[in-house]
């Protein structure tokens, strides 16, 4: 049972919510509290839980018929594991919901119910946002997003219109990378009549719209304060990425996991150099 809970919470992807709450909440407030850390865990592990394991639960038919579900990518969740999972998520992410309430304040807890909701509207019968071609890749940005702006109201931060382009350009890095990785499914969702951005519009124009969305994000980053525009390079090697399958075909949509791979690991060297921006950057102020 820990293996699957493990394997559903994608831990190649939790520093995806982990990091960009930490990074807003101690770049804002330039503290180390008790705050940071229960607000990191939460955004490290029992955020993730959540948002993966009930889409593990809900995506379970389509998961069968996807070779790429059962390791690291996703764990193909035994019907005898759903309820488990379930309990699981709410378990590990209510205790920590009731402390950022309780230091919290109501514009950071419209935040936390928006990244919340978004967590289970996307999976959950009923809602079902990621077959909702184009919403589906709204919502999944939010998932990440939703983390950093909710420690920027958490922690006081002034919403500058630099700041905003950052944010901006994080949504659509979120969005172009939710697009690729629909590729890969099409014919696994097809099969089970998911509709979702790749079985809609089709492998290759979901393809070129996440070349396109990482691009127009490093255009923005170009608007943020120093050295912020340096960012702008880190989204060459993403389209680059995704450049490969620019005539990606419906038939051949599941090769796009050769690229969906490089993607898992460049978010770690992609980390590492926003990571040093974000030390680069109170020195430069």
């Amino acid at each position: 049972m820990i293996r699957d809970l493990f394997l559903s919470s994608r831990p190649l992807s939790w520093v995806n919510t982990a990091f960009p709450f930490a990074a807003a909440y101690f770049l804002t407030t330039g503290a180390i509290n008790l705050t940071f850390v229960l607000g990191t865990i939460f955004f490290l592990v029992p955020y993730n839980l959540a948002m993966y394991g009930i889409n593990d639960v809900f995506d379970y038919e389509s998961d069968l018929r996807n070779p790429r579900k059962g390791g690291v990518e996703g764990a193909l969740l035994a019907p005898r594991m759903h309820r488990p999972t379930l309990i699981a998520a709410a378990v590990t992410t209510l205790p920590f919901i009731a402390y950022l309430v309780v230091v919290g304040n109501p514009l950071s807890w419209l935040v936390l119910f928006i990244s919340m909701f978004a967590v289970v509207a996307y999976s959950v019968k009923g809602l079902r946002f990621k077959e909702r071609p184009f919403l589906d890749s709204l919502t999944s940005s939010t998932h990440f997003v939703s983390a950093a702006i909710y420690a920027l109201v958490l922690a006081g931060a002034v919403f500058t219109p630099q700041l905003w382009a950052v944010l901006a350009a994080f949504f659509l890095w979120g969005i172009a990378s939710h697009a690729f990785g629909a590729v890969q499914d099409v014919l696994a969702d097809r099969a089970v009549g998911i509709s979702s951005i790749g079985t809609v519009i089709g492998a290759r124009a979901t393809t070129r719209f996440a070349v396109v969305a990482y691009l127009a994000g490093g255009v923005l980053l170009l608007f943020s304060e120093w050295p912020g525009p340096l960012g702008a390079i880190l989204v060459l090697p993403y389209a680059a990425v995704c450049a490969p399958f620019w005539n990606i075909t419906d038939a051949t949509a599941e090769s796009a996991n050769r690229g969906w791979r490089k993607f898992l690991a460049l978010n770690f060297v992609t980390g590492f150099f926003v990571t040093m921006l974000l030390i680069w950057w109170p020195l430069v102020r």
